[in-house]
C-alpha cells in the first residue's frame, strides 16, 4: 500500500506520516528533508538557493547530511522552499522519491507533491492542512523547546512566504490531488489527527 501525504509546513503531515508508517509497518520518507538537504548544501557551497544552477549543484549532497539536526530549523526550511521552486532540482530528486514509493510492499511518503507528481497512483492520498495561526503556534512551541530564539510573528511571516512560493511555483505546486482526503488539523490534537487519517485510509481502501 502506498500512502501519499501532502500539505504545507507545520500542518502535522510529518507526525501523521510517521505514525501511519509505524501503524502499518511501512517504510517512511520525509521528502521535504531531501529539499532541506539541497538548501543546506547550497549554503555550504556558498551558493544562492534562488539560483537554479547553485541549487542543482547541491543535489549531490552526502547522505550523512540527512542526519544533521540543522536540517530541521526554520532557516533551512526557508532555504529548501527557495531551492525547490527550480524544475531542474525537482527533476533531479524525482527518481529517488519515485523508487522509494514503488518499493515492494509499499511505503508512506510525505511532502508537497506526492499525490500529484511522485505517486499519482497511490492507494491513499491525504492532504493535511491547518491555518497559518495554528501552524505558527506549533512551530513556535517546537522552536522554544529547542531553545531557538525566534518570535511568533517571524514564524508567521516565514510560513506566509513559504506558502506563497510553494503554491505558486510553476513546477509541481502545492495542491491537493482531486482524489485526496482533506484533513484540517487546526483544532485537532495529534491522536485526533492520526485517527482522522486512519478513518480516511479505511474509507479509501474499502471503496478501492
Amino acid at each position: 500500500m502506498i500512502i501519499a501525504v501532502d500539505g504545507p509546513t507545520a500542518s502535522g503531515k510529518g507526525t501523521i506520516s510517521k505514525k501511519l508508517a509505524a501503524h502499518f509497518g511501512l517504510p517512511h520518507l520525509d521528502t521535504g528533508l531531501l529539499y532541506r538537504a539541497v538548501g543546506r548544501q547550497t549554503l555550504l557551497n556558498g551558493g544562492d538557493p534562488d539560483r537554479s544552477a547553485d541549487a542543482l549543484a547541491a543535489v549531490g549532497f552526502p547522505d550523512s547530511l540527512l542526519d544533521e539536526p540543522v536540517l530541521r530549523n526554520e532557516a533551512t526550511g526557508s532555504l529548501a522552499s527557495r531551492a525547490s521552486v527550480h524544475p531542474d532540482v525537482r527533476k533531479a530528486l524525482f527518481d529517488r522519491q519515485r523508487d522509494f514509493a514503488q518499493q515492494e510492499g509499499g511505503a508512506v511518503l510525505d511532502g508537497r507533491d506526492i499525490g500529484t507528481v511522485i505517486a499519482p497512483d497511490a492507494d491513499v492520498k491525504l492532504f493535511i492542512t491547518a491555518s497559518v495561526e495554528a501552524r505558527a503556534q506549533r512551530r513556535y512551541a517546537e522552536m522554544q523547546e529547542r531553545g531557538v530564539s525566534i518570535t511568533l510573528s517571524e514564524i508567521e511571516a516565514d510560513l506566509h512566504r513559504r506558502d506563497e512560493r510553494d503554491t505558486n511555483r510553476k513546477d509541481a505546486p502545492l495542491i491537493a490531488a482531486p482524489d485526496a482526503y482533506i484533513i484540517d488539523t487546526s483544532e485537532l490534537g495529534i491522536e485526533e489527527a492520526f485517527n482522522a487519517a486512519l478513518a480516511a485510509i479505511a474509507e479509501a481502501t474499502a471503496s478501492g
